[in-house]
C-alpha cells in the first residue's frame, strides 16, 4: 500500500473508532524544501503521528500546531520559514518556506445503547444514517452478530463501562434494556459521571419513578435525575420500534445540538 493510500485508509479508521486527529497537508513551498507539495501526516491527540512532512524541528512545529487546532476544532493555514534571516525560522537552513494546511477531522456525535431489542435496533440503524457513532451493549451475542452499531460491546456490564468510559458533551446514553435492573444500574452509572451530553432511559412512568426512587434511596439527587430524560423520546405518538427511533433520535439531536426543537416554520 503506497503513503498516500495508508493515509487516507487510516483516516477512515480513525473516523469509525470516533478517534481524534488532525490531517496535516504541505500545500505550498517555495525554495529548498523537505518535502513537496502534496505531502501528509496524521496527527492523533497523544502525540502520534502517521506519515511525514519533513521531519525534524519544523515536523515538531507542525505537531504542536495540529494538537492546538484540534483543541479548537477549526482549520489552520500556517506557514514555515526554513532560511536564516528570519525571526521565526528557528535555526533552519533548508532555504524555503513551507505552508501547511491542518484540518482537524470533524467527528460527529455518539450515542452508547443498553440494550439490543427491537427498539435499540432501530434507533442505531437511524443514527448510522444521521451520520453517528454507534456503540451498543448487550450480551447476547446472538443479537449482537449483525448489529447496526460502529461498535458492540458484550463482555462488559453496561454499569461498568459506563464508568469507564470518558464521555464528551457531544455524546449521549441511550438506556434501552430488556430490564429493569439492568436499566437502574445503568443509569446510576451515568449519573455518577460527567461529561454526558444526554441521559435517556426508556419506560413506562411508574417504572420511571421506581427506578428515580431506588436511585435516590442510593443517595442519588433530584438535581442530577432531572437531566435525565425519561421517559424517553420527543411526544409524537410513537408506536412501532421505527417511530420510537424517530422520537428518541429527535430528542437526542435536539439536546446534543442545543435547539429548540420547535417548528422550522416558526424559526425567523
Amino acid at each position: 500500500m503506497d503513503e498516500y493510500s495508508l493515509i487516507l485508509q487510516s483516516l477512515l479508521e480513525s473516523r469509525e473508532k470516533r478517534e481524534p486527529c488532525v490531517l496535516a497537508t504541505v500545500i505550498s513551498t517555495t525554495g529548498s524544501i523537505p518535502r513537496a507539495e502534496g505531502a501528509k501526516m496524521i496527527v492523533y491527540s497523544a502525540s502520534r503521528t502517521l506519515g511525514t512532512v519533513g521531519g525534524g524541528k519544523f515536523e515538531s512545529l507542525v505537531i504542536a500546531e495540529a494538537l492546538q487546532s484540534l483543541k479548537g476544532r477549526a482549520p489552520v493555514l500556517k506557514s514555515y520559514p526554513l532560511h536564516e534571516g528570519d525571526p521565526n525560522s528557528f535555526g533552519a537552513i533548508c532555504g524555503g518556506t513551507v505552508t501547511v494546511l491542518l484540518e482537524p477531522q470533524q467527528l460527529r456525535e455518539a450515542i452508547v445503547i443498553v440494550g439490543a431489542g427491537h427498539c435499540s435496533r432501530a434507533l442505531a440503524a437511524m443514527a448510522r444514517d444521521c451520520g453517528l457513532h454507534v456503540t451498543v451493549i448487550d450480551d447476547r451475542r446472538e443479537l449482537l452478530s449483525d448489529f447496526p452499531a460502529h461498535r458492540v460491546v458484550s463482555d462488559c456490564p453496561p454499569q461498568v463501562f459506563i464508568a469507564n468510559h470518558p464521555w464528551q458533551p457531544d455524546e449521549g446514553l441511550v438506556i434501552v434494556s430488556r430490564n429493569f435492573l439492568i436499566d437502574r444500574d445503568a443509569l446510576g452509572a451515568a449519573l455518577g459521571k460527567t461529561g454526558l451530553g444526554y441521559i435517556g432511559m426508556i419506560g413506562s412512568r411508574r417504572k420511571v419513578r421506581r427506578v428515580f426512587d431506588d436511585l435516590r434511596g442510593a443517595g442519588v439527587r433530584d438535581d442530577q435525575l432531572a437531566d435525565v430524560c425519561a421517559p424517553i423520546g420527543l411526544d409524537i405518538g410513537a408506536d412501532a420500534p421505527g417511530e420510537i427511533a424517530v422520537s428518541i433520535m429527535g430528542e437526542i439531536l435536539k439536546i446534543l445540538r442545543r435547539r429548540t426543537g420547535g417548528h422550522m416554520r416558526d424559526l425567523d
